[in-house]
C-alpha cells in the first residue's frame, strides 16, 4: 500500500511529539542558539557548578532528543522522502556539537579528589546523579589527562574506519550473483538469502548457501584485514587506558562483572550435548542421510503457522501476558488504542520492527505486520521494550531513566516466552504444539547458543591479537570452524562455507555486544519461570526491575527480579528449559 491508503488507526501519532514539520523546524532553529557549555569549564569542583551543568545539559538534551525522535519516526515512514533524512543529518550534527562542547566533563570530574566525589554522592541534591558519579569515580584509573582525552576523542572517528569499511563491503561491494527464485532471475541479497534458507526446497537452499558464501570468499582477505583493524582499534584503547584485556574493557564500560560472561560460556559448553542431540533430531526428522548447515533453518513442522489479523494477534498477546497483571495489560492496551504503533507495511517504509522512546513521551513501535507466527511474537517483543521504557521513565529521574543495553532484551523476551508458554498450555492442536516447541528450541538455539558461539569467537580472536598473532583469513576461519564443530556436534557437516561465517557478521564490529543477547534470554527464562511458579510476588519483583532504569548496575537490577547472573543457576535453568522442550517434542513425535 501507499502510506496514504492506510487507515489512521494503524499509524503512530507522531503529532504527539510535534504538531507539524514547521513546528519541528522552529524548535530546531531555537535550539541552535542554546549551546554554551564552555561557561561550565572549571566549575565542576563545586556542588553549585556541577548542578548547574547537569541542569543545562539535561534541558538541552531533552529538547534535542524530542527533535531526534520526530525526525527518526518520520524518516522511517518512507525512507525515500529526503526531507526527513535531512532532518536526521541536522540533529546528528547537533549531537556532535554537544559532544565536542562537553568533552571536558569526564576528565574534569575524574581529576577531582575522591573526597570531593564522595561529598557529592552523600549530598541529597545529587541523588539523581549518584550512579553516574559512582561510575566516574570507578573509571578514574582508566581516564587520561584532558589533553590525552581530547586526542582520543579526535581519534575516534578515524578509528571507526574498519566498521565503516565492512558496512560498505557488506551492503554495497559484495557482488552477490543472480539466482532463480519463484520463476524469475533475481539478484541474491541478505534478505532473500534468509527467506530461501527458511524455505522447503533443499536444493534451492544449497544453491543459495553456496552462492552467498562464494561472494564473501572473493573478498575474504579484505574482510579479514578489516576485522583485524577493528580488533587492533580495541587493543589500542585497551592499552592506552590501562585495561587488562579488551574483554575486561568492554565489561567494565557496561558495569558487568566478568563472572557473568564466564558463567555464560561455561554453562553453554556444559550443555553442548543437548545442542548436539537437537541437531541429530533435526537430521532424523528431516530424513537426511547427511545434514548441512543450510538444513537447520526450516521448521521441522510444516503448515502450522498462526495466521491471525493484527487485532486477533494483539488480543492473543493480551491473553498470553495475563500473568503480568491488570496494570501491565492496561498499558499494553494503551499502546494499541492511543497511537503508539505503526502497524502496516507501506511503500518506502523501513523494514523490520523496533521500539523507540525518550523521556517525557510515550514510546513508539514500528511494525510491518503480516499474518505469520513470527509477527505475532514481534508484537509481544516490541511492546516489551516499550513498557520497559515506560516503567523506567515513569519511576526514575531523567538522569537514571535510560537502561543499559545489557538488560535491553530482557523485557521483550519475557513477553515472548510468556506468550509461547500460554500457547503451549492452551492449544489442543498437536501439530501446532510441535511447531511451537520447535519455535522455542530455535529461539534458544539462535539467541543463547549461537550468540555465545559468536562471543567466544570474539574473545579468542582478540586474545590471539593481544598475544601478538596477526589475524588473517586462514586462522580466523580455522578458529570459527572449530567452534562451529564444538557447538553443533557430529550430526552436521562443518564445511568450508560455514568456516567463513565470521566474515558476514556485522555485530563483530561492535565488539563484545553479542553475548548480551545470550544473557538477556537467560535472565528472561529465569524470570518467567519464577512468575509462573510464584505469581504476584514474582511479578512485583519483575516490575521493580522494569522501573529501575539505570539506578544501579544492570546485574544488580536483574537480581531484583530474581535472576542472579553472577551464579550459574540461571544459565543451568535455561538449559533445562531447552531440554524440556526437546523431550516434549520427541515425545509428541513418538
Amino acid at each position: 500500500m501507499q502510506r496514504s491508503e492506510i487507515p489512521e488507526k494503524y499509524k503512530w501519532k507522531v503529532t504527539d511529539i510535534f504538531p507539524s514539520d514547521e513546528a519541528w523546524e522552529a524548535a530546531f532553529s531555537a535550539l541552535e542558539g542554546k549551546l554554551g557549555f564552555a561557561q561550565y569549564r572549571g566549575t565542576l569542583g563545586t556542588a553549585e557548578g556541577l548542578l548547574a551543568f547537569f541542569a543545562a545539559d539535561e534541558a538541552l538534551s531533552a529538547e534535542a532528543m524530542r527533535l531526534y525522535l520526530y525526525a527518526h519516526l518520520k524518516r522511517d515512514e518512507d525512507v525515500r522522502v529526503t526531507k526527513y533524512s535531512s532532518y536526521m543529518s541536522k540533529i546528528y550534527a547537533f549531537f556532535t556539537r554537544i559532544d565536542a562542547e562537553t568533552a571536558f566533563v569526564t576528565p574534569e570530574l575524574t581529576a577531582l579528589p575522591d573526597e570531593v566525589l564522595d561529598g557529592y554522592l552523600a549530598d541529597p541534591r545529587f541523588r539523581a546523579y549518584d550512579y553516574r558519579l559512582s561510575r566516574v569515580k570507578a573509571s578514574k584509573k582508566y581516564t587520561l589527562s584532558e589533553r590525552e582525552e581530547v586526542i582520543l576523542a579526535q581519534a575516534s572517528e578515524p578509528l571507526t574506519t574498519a566498521s565503516l569499511v565492512f558496512m560498505m563491503i557488506d551492503n554495497a561491494e559484495t557482488d552477490f550473483p543472480e539466482i532463480e527464485y519463484q520463476g524469475e532471475k533475481v539478484k541474491l541479497s541478505h534478505g532473500l538469502y534468509s527467506v530461501i534458507m527458511s524455505g522447503k526446497e533443499r536444493e534451492k537452499r544449497k544453491e543459495a548457501y553456496e552462492l552467498y558464501y562464494g561472494a564473501y570468499r572473493k573478498l575474504l582477505g579484505t574482510i579479514a584485514t578489516t576485522y583485524f583493524g577493528n580488533v587492533q582499534k580495541d587493543i589500542f584503547y585497551c592499552k592506552t587506558r590501562g585495561y587488562d584485556s579488551c574483554l575486561q574493557m568492554a565489561l567494565f564500560e557496561e558495569d558487568v562483572d566478568v563472572s557473568v560472561y564466564r558463567n555464560l560460556v561455561d554453562c553453554v559448553h556444559a550443555a553442548a550435548p543437548l545442542m548436539h542431540r537437537y541437531i541429530a533430531l533435526r537430521k532424523q526428522v528431516m530424513g537426511y542421510e547427511t545434514q548441512y548447515m543450510y538444513d537447520i533453518y526450516p521448521s521441522l513442522v510444516e503448515d502450522a503457522e498462526l495466521k491471525l489479523s493484527y487485532e486477533e494477534a494483539y488480543d492473543l498477546c493480551l491473553k498470553g501476558l495475563a500473568p503480568l497483571g491488570e496494570e501491565y495489560l492496561g498499558l499494553f492496551k494503551k499502546g494499541r488504542d492511543e497511537g503508539w504503533i505503526d502497524v502496516c507495511e507501506n511503500e518506502g517504509k523501513r523494514s523490520g520492527a523496533y521500539s523507540s522512546g525518550i523521556y517525557g513521551m510515550h514510546p513508539f513501535v514500528l511494525l510491518n505486520y503480516q499474518k505469520t507466527t513470527h509477527d505475532v511474537f514481534t508484537i509481544a517483543h516490541e511492546m516489551g521494550h516499550s513498557l520497559h521504557t515506560y516503567y523506567s521513565n515513569a519511576n526514575q529521574p531523567r538522569a537514571k531513566a535510560d537502561y543499559k543495553i545489557f538488560v535491553a532484551e530482557v523485557a521483550s523476551t519475557v513477553n515472548e516466552v510468556l506468550l509461547l508458554k500460554y500457547l503451549l498450555k492452551t492449544t489442543t492442536d498437536e501439530k501446532l504444539k510441535k511447531y511451537l516447541l520447535n519455535y522455542f528450541m530455535d529461539m534458544i538455539r539462535t539467541t543463547l547458543f549461537r550468540q555465545t558461539q559468536f562471543a567466544e569467537f570474539e574473545e579468542k580472536a582478540h586474545a590471539m591479537a593481544e598475544a601478538g598473532e596477526p589475524l588473517n583469513k586462514d586462522n580466523l576461519s580455522e578458529l570459527y570452524r572449530e567452534l562451529n564443530a564444538a557447538y553443533y556436534g557430529p550430526a552436521i557437516v562443518h564445511d568450508d562455507n560455514i568456516a567463513i561465517e565470521w566474515a558476514r557478521i556485522p555485530h563483530f564490529y561492535t565488539s563484545f555486544y553479542v553475548y548480551k543477547y545470550a544473557t538477556g534470554i537467560t535472565a528472561a527464562l529465569c524470570i518467567v519461570d519464577r512468575i509462573m511458579k510464584e505469581g504476584a510476588p514474582a511479578v512485583e519483583q519483575y516490575k521493580n526491575f522494569l522501573k529501575g532504569g539505570s539506578s544501579t548496575d544492570p546485574v544488580s537490577l536483574l537480581k531484583l527480579a530474581g535472576a542472579d547472573l553472577t551464579q550459574k543457576t540461571p544459565f543451568e535453568a535455561a538449559m533445562h528449559e531447552f531440554e524440556a522442550a526437546l523431550d516434549a517434542f520427541e515425545a509428541l513425535g513418538k
